[in-house]
């Protein structure tokens, strides 16, 4: 296929995006204007997934150019902030910062070492509010963009966010500070999945005891939106039909974890993944009732075929790969469990215009997420994590559920698993050439749900030519992604390294 041909089938894939309107004051959310997560007139639901942006308190003036640009040419029902927001090895988190989550901040182990004193707790608590205050300014330079248009958003987190000092639940906590956050508020859950929380009900359309969901604040700008609560960074949001009167899909968050104590990145815990299983049939359960309620209605489905986002790739994104020579063109080496074999993208299995620039850096260890996504309803998965990568695929699920019911009503729907790489959205770290960083754009067509297209909204080509000269876009693979890899993003490998690499193989 020619590089002409394959512009033009990657066109054919792309949603139409029209910039926004001048004079119209509302929320350029149209969900926003409905009050929760709701297809439009038009059929349309639109997600922008931003992810790996990086920084500091001060965030790079180029992040948030493209951050403004991509909510204007898309005017998106909701951001989804995919892990990694929070440089938390930036020089300001000096005192608290932390290389693993069990693992004392280096502020404490230099207190411990040189005083034992009471003194020593108030400098280092002192450090902490000063990292408080870091987080809080790079949340708000995120948000201000999104809280100018009227457009609601949800985080989760990565592997480096919790490294500032604070832990994801805390870090949530001050995300929930700023207007337009659906991450739900804790105190209203109960046994992980979540209760109802009347103290922040507005405008409750089903009866406020039901189990299973949360109501958001009205400053969330979705009163009317129900959530399915777990843990921090964890959690599902239904989305409804035109007329609201059935769950059409689920988007899900889900905090995939930091680092494993064994070595290399680590993996969703135990209620995270309990919690993923069980949210397409509560969804579908919660959904009927409102469906019951409307004569005209179609029946609810068994379970509501849902969507996740998340910052690490499971192992299986490899089956997107195939293998290659050392030397063949665009050959990326990859990554731990995989290192020492080179791959290219399958052509077969991805869309054209995806490109792979560093290994995939998955867990070492399957959790065993994979296979929940394919029994239990999931049409797709969305994450970021390696910066240099952006590629859209398709691959083929199996469905074993003892369910027979569920088995026949999802193979209905899904023909298999959309698996979704997006490149860094930020400037504060490595990447792609400065043009290329991006924000993903994901719209949903009532007419096939459950198929999304997705284009990728490129600095380049939205904003033009980036004002900031703090960009590295050199290779990630596994020479430079030592032991160490999560404090100093910026190794780059030498040559000593090289040889160990080389005498490895």
């Amino acid at each position: 296929m020619t590089e002409l041909q394959n512009a033009a089938k990657a066109a054919a894939t792309r949603p139409r995006i029209q910039p926004a309107e001048e004079g119209d004051d509302r929320p350029l959310s149209v969900s926003a204007r409905l009050g929760r997560l709701q297809f439009h007139q038009s059929g349309k639901f639109r997600v922008l997934q931003l992810t790996d942006i990086q920084d500091g308190p001060k965030v790079s003036k180029d992040t948030v150019k493209l951050i403004e640009a991509s909510l204007d040419a898309t005017r998106p029902d909701i951001v989804i902030f995919t892990g990694n927001q929070i440089a938390g090895y930036d020089p300001a988190y000096a005192q608290t910062t932390r290389k693993r989550r069990w693992s004392a901040s280096v502020g404490t182990a230099r207190e411990t070492a040189s005083s034992k004193s009471s003194e020593a707790s108030e400098r280092f608590e002192a450090a902490l509010e000063r990292t408080r205050a870091s987080v809080r300014a790079t949340v708000e330079q995120l948000v201000r963009p999104l809280a100018d248009r009227g457009i609601p958003w949800a985080v989760t987190f990565g592997n480096h966010d919790f490294q500032c000092g604070l832990g994801n639940a805390e870090i949530e906590s001050i995300c929930r500070e700023f207007p337009g956050c659906l991450n739900p508020d804790p105190a209203g859950g109960e046994s992980g999945l979540g209760g109802a929380n009347s103290a922040n009900s507005v405008g409750s359309m089903d009866s406020a005891e039901d189990a299973g969901f949360v109501q958001l604040r009205a400053e969330s700008y979705l009163p009317n939106q129900r959530v399915f609560a777990c843990e921090p960074g964890t959690f599902a949001l239904p989305v409804a039909d035109v007329d609201h009167t059935m769950s059409v899909l689920g988007l899900v968050l889900l905090d995939s974890g930091d680092y494993a104590r064994s070595g290399g990145y680590g993996s969703p815990s135990a209620e995270a993944l309990r919690f993923l299983a069980g949210v397409p049939e509560m969804m579908a359960t919660q959904s009927q009732k409102r469906v019951e309620s409307h004569e005209t209605a179609k029946s609810q489905e068994q379970a509501v075929p849902c969507m996740v986002f998340q910052h690490f790739p499971v192992q299986q994104y490899y089956q997107l790969l195939k293998p290659a020579a050392t030397n063949a063109a665009r050959a990326i080496e990859g990554y731990r469990n995989f290192a020492g074999k080179h791959y290219v993208l399958d052509e077969g299995k991805t869309l054209p215009g995806s490109y792979l620039g560093e290994g995939i850096s998955c867990p070492d260890t399957d959790s065993g997420e994979f296979a929940i996504l394919e029994q239990c309803g999931y049409f797709a998965i969305s994450a970021g994590h390696d910066h240099r990568n952006a590629f859209v695929g398709t691959v083929p699920i199996s469905r074993n559920s003892a369910d027979v019911r569920m088995a026949k009503v999802l193979s209905k729907v899904i023909g298999g698993l959309m698996m979704i790489a997006s490149p860094t959205s930020g400037f504060g770290s490595y990447g792609p050439v400065p043009q290329k960083r991006a924000a993903r754009l994901i719209e949903f067509d009532i007419r096939h749900p459950y198929e999304p297209r997705t284009q990728l909204l490129e600095y380049g080509e939205l904003v033009g030519k980036p004002s900031a000269g703090k960009a590295y876009a050199y290779g990630m693979t596994s020479e430079s992604k030592p032991e160490s890899e999560g404090v100093d993003l910026l190794h780059r490998p030498t040559w000593w390294s090289k040889l160990l690499s080389w005498l490895r193989k």
